[in-house]
């Protein structure tokens, strides 16, 4: 299992192939790129070389493929390598392509894939900032009968049902229980079409780079052999015989569910686009790239309102460090020990518990008729909780104390109130030099972030 750091590539990789809809010739090429990158497209065949970022709110169409486009520039058909990408776990990369989409391929995601695994990742130093479902989403569109509920998991997990009036392909039902099953069981499925959808696709200009090697093409209404040839003429492959239905791609099905397992795989590539991983279990029936973006859009919205998601707490859980460790680390004893537990710790987080009762020393004169924490009390927590993450970097900890040097931006965004449970998360945002951390403070109580500040400590060692 890859660590919880993020990832790059190695080095950098290329393919080429053929456009889906332009029937282009393209180059494309994946590179390295740096922490909270994320995924960034710079067309290199314009004079500018503009660059994309590839996030839910820059998809401007989703027929049959998902566009994303700034400035009037715009970039198709990017879903598979999309969720090669995610599904590889490979966080930051830069794609450059010469051409308005990506290349088809084989129609799946699975060249993207062995190119991955062929180049290597690296582990960056920056933790993967994980979008985690807390409670049930849901997004529907009546015209189509499609759905996508979301719910709380531990893990990425994802569900598509697909339905057509088909007697060859009619209901199927694909999973993926773990996001490290990606490469084996999704990866390599291939997207499909109707016959009788490829006039009408060919009419709007689409799928000119269409054909029997990158796509399941299935036959399933017959038509006279006339028409079927012409078609086939139209679509630069061999004639077939018009009275047998069934698939009639040159390639076999990899899975008897492969059409279900790609529209998986496409949940997958348009998810991406919310710019972070995410814990849930996404559960979709009858999917397709509008609803796909329409649910990263609505997780995308919530993300720019709520920039810091509150850390997950469940206080059944023993914690990583409880109250009589933490005596021994630090010197705050009553009234002034503001932290209950500490319930997560990283190399470069702590997630702190301080449940506050109205027996709290400060409430009867804070105020009398209206008991509110003070404001300075909610940031000397976070110092107390920071200097448990910095402490615990060191040898003989018990032998140190943390000091102030310095606060800024500090916000009070929520009153917080007897019955309160505050968690904290605290981070460190630059190499900890000489003893001194700079680091940035959250306090949530419940979802809403009640406090925000930015600070610098020193440790000392006790005389």
């Amino acid at each position: 299992m890859i660590s919880n750091k993020q990832h790059t590539l190695k080095d950098s990789f290329s393919l080429q192939g053929k456009g889906l809809h332009s029937g282009l010739k393209i180059n494309i090429t994946f590179n390295p790129a740096p922490d909270n990158f994320g995924y960034k497209i710079k067309r290199i065949d314009l004079p500018e070389q503009p660059v994309i970022e590839a996030l839910a709110e820059n998809v401007n169409q989703t027929q049959r493929g998902t566009v994303i486009a700034k400035n009037g520039v715009q970039v198709g058909t990017i879903e598979h390598a999309m969720a090669a990408l995610y599904g590889m776990q490979v966080d930051n990369c830069l794609i450059e392509v010469d051409a308005p989409e990506f290349p088809i391929l084989d129609g799946s995601a699975k060249i993207y894939v062995e190119k991955i695994v062929q180049t290597g990742l690296v582990e960056q130093k920056e933790e993967r900032d994980y979008y985690i479902i807390k409670n049930k989403i849901e997004v529907r569109d009546e015209e189509s009968k499609s759905s996508v509920i979301v719910l709380p998991d531990e893990e990425f997990v994802v569900n598509s049902l697909i339905e057509f009036d088909s007697k060859i392909l009619d209901n199927q039902f694909a999973s993926l229980d773990k996001i490290e099953q990606f490469k084996d069981e999704i990866a390599a499925s291939r997207t499909f079409v109707f016959v009788r959808e490829i006039e009408p696709l060919l009419t709007s200009n689409l799928i000119k780079g269409g054909d029997l090697d990158n796509a399941i093409v299935i036959y399933e209404r017959e038509i006279n052999q006339e028409r079927f040839d012409q078609l086939a003429d139209k679509m630069n492959v061999d004639h077939k015989d018009a009275t047998k239905l069934g698939y009639i791609m040159n390639i076999p099905l990899a899975y008897p569910n492969e059409p279900a397992r790609h529209k998986l795989l496409d949940i997958i590539g348009d998810i991406a686009l919310i710019g972070k991983p995410i814990k849930g279990r996404i559960i979709a029936t009858c999917p397709g790239h509008k609803i796909n973006n329409k649910l990263a859009r609505l997780i995308r919205k919530d993300i720019k309102l709520n920039e810091k998601q509150a850390p997950v707490y469940d206080p059944n859980k023993p914690p990583v460090i409880n109250i009589n460790k933490i005596k021994e680390l630090l010197p705050h004893r009553f009234p002034f020990l503001l932290v209950d537990k500490i319930i997560e710790i990283g190399a470069k987080h702590i997630v702190g518990v301080k449940n506050v009762s109205v027996n709290e020393p400060f409430f009867p004169g804070h105020f009398p008729e209206e008991p509110v924490m003070p404001g300075v009390l909610l940031v000397e927590s976070m110092a107390q909780i920071g200097g448990l993450l910095v402490l615990s970097q060191v040898d003989e900890p018990q032998r140190y104390s943390t000091y102030f040097l310095k606060m800024d931006g500090v916000k009070f965004r929520q009153k917080v109130v007897p019955g309160d449970t505050l968690i904290f998360r605290l981070e460190i945002i630059s190499e900890v030099r000489r003893g001194i951390a700079n680091m940035n403070g959250y306090a949530f109580v419940g979802e809403k972030l009640v406090c925000e500040a930015e600070f610098m400590a020193q440790i000392i060692k006790n005389k």
